[in-house]
């Protein structure tokens, strides 16, 4: 066991086995209006202050050696938000790329989109499939990017493409079960997250990754997402590596 040793956001000493780090973590990243109306400021500063954590998260999976990153940036949802918060959403997402893309890049970062992108206004959409195609030939850290994602759309999509094969002839109805399901959602070729991560005090999944989370351990933070560092990361994964995970059986 390759064992190092961290300090969480107390101070408090943490022993993080390195060969136990999670292989994917799942982020929904919560708290950013709450975050803002505590310091009196405009819903839309809060998701700005959201942007840079993520930054600092990014760069800590990195580090860590996390293989997939997922974090829930825009649900289907979302678009029932007044209007100029929507738009101010999506030109953070345009500028993020633009400038966060050369030092993904030259960290070996995948950009992954899973969401509906024909929902999405034009520009965000094809910043999102330039993103992907600049790095799609990286080895390092896949960061998926959810956004314009819901997990029952996800999974009604999946149904609809199914089908679509089945009557085409390129599928039998009895060819399908659990692996041929996940591969035709978002994250075909992915493992399952190992560990979803929610702050700002809420504890439900909010129609994320619903068919992948079956057995994926949660941990929950009262932290507003600008605040979360990665101290808060390292005490989710000490957390996780804590954990008896079963699957169901019986060790």
């Amino acid at each position: 066991m390759l064992e190092k040793f961290y300090k969480d956001n107390k101070n408090t000493i943490l022993h993080i086995d390195e060969d136990n780090i999670p292989t994917h973590i799942a982020i929904i990243m919560d708290g950013n209006g709450r975050w803002a109306k505590q310091r009196k400021l405009p819903r839309t500063m809060g998701h700005k202050a959201g942007v840079e954590a993520l930054k600092k998260i990014v760069r800590e999976c990195d580090r860590l050696k996390v293989k997939y990153l997922t974090v829930y940036a825009f649900s289907t949802e979302n678009w029932q938000r007044p209007k100029d918060e929507v738009s101010a959403i999506m030109k953070l997402l345009v500028q993020y790329l633009r400038r966060e893309l050369d030092e993904l890049n030259k960290n070996n970062v995948v950009i992954n989109n899973i969401g509906d992108t024909s929902g999405l206004p034009e520009l965000c959409a094809r910043e999102l499939t330039n993103a992907y195609n600049n790095t799609k030939d990286n080895t390092g850290l896949v960061l998926n990017l959810a956004f314009n994602y819901g997990g029952r759309a996800e999974i009604v999509r999946a149904f609809k493409l199914m089908a679509l094969d089945i009557k085409n002839g390129l599928l039998k109805e009895e060819d399908i079960n659990d692996n041929l399901v996940s591969n035709y959602l978002y994250t075909k070729g992915m493992p399952d997250p190992d560990l979803i991560i929610r702050p700002s005090g809420e504890q439900r999944l909010s129609n994320f990754l619903l068919w992948q989370c079956a057995y994926s351990e949660f941990w929950y933070s009262n932290i507003n997402w600008p605040d979360f560092k990665k101290e808060d990361l390292l005490q989710a994964i000490y957390d996780y590596q804590n954990r008896d995970r079963r699957f169901g059986k019986i060790k």
